[in-house]
C-alpha cells in the first residue's frame, strides 16, 4: 500500500481523532482516512451518474 501525506488542520484531526480507537469506528487513523475517501468518491460517481457524465467517460 503507497503511503501519502497530507496536510490536516487541527480542528479536523481532533474531530478525527474522536472516531478512532478502541471503542470507536476506526482501528486508527489510516483507516478512518481510508473510509472517508471511499465514501467520497462513492458519492462522486453517484453525483456523476445522476448527471450522465459517467456514461460519456466509459465509452
Amino acid at each position: 500500500m503507497t503511503k501519502v501525506s497530507v496536510e490536516i488542520p487541527d480542528e479536523l484531526l481532533e474531530d478525527l481523532d474522536e472516531h478512532v480507537g478502541d471503542d470507536a469506528k476506526f482501528v486508527n487513523r489510516s483507516d478512518a482516512v481510508r473510509a472517508s475517501i471511499r465514501k467520497t468518491l462513492d458519492r462522486l460517481d453517484e453525483i456523476d451518474e445522476r448527471q450522465g457524465r459517467l456514461a460519456e467517460e466509459e465509452s
